[in-house]
């Protein structure tokens, strides 16, 4: 058995399945993917899909189906998408242990 390039934890895979039931696309998934910006040079990029592309690299975790950018694989190999509810905020982290630093808005990272 292979292991997959990304992983869910459940508060990601539910916040996933909440928002995906609230569309009103038929969205199959999620795609993921890095562009190059920000302070330390890269973030990361989330986007519904009704559709998989030619050659996204899907993964399938905790009923939901997350879609990975052919280009952003190499960056993304190993990551857990987690969700955080805080007192000020909410949103969905990358646990990537490829990273080698962040910036300080935690809005990009470096490899």
């Amino acid at each position: 058995m292979t292991k997959q390039a990304m992983t869910l934890t459940d508060a990601a895979a539910d916040r996933l399945k909440n928002i995906m039931s609230t569309r009103d696309e038929a969205t199959i998934g999620l795609r993921v993917g890095v562009r190059s910006g920000g302070c330390s040079g890269m973030s990361y990029t989330m986007d519904f899909v009704t559709e998989a592309g030619p050659h996204d690299e899907i993964v399938e975790d905790k009923g939901v189906t997350v879609l990975i950018d052919p280009k952003a694989i190499m960056y993304l190999i190993g990551t857990e998408m987690d969700f955080v509810a805080e007192k000020l905020q909410s949103g969905f982290v990358f646990n990537n242990p490829n990273e080698k630093g962040r910036c300080g808005c935690g809005e990009s990272f470096h490899i």
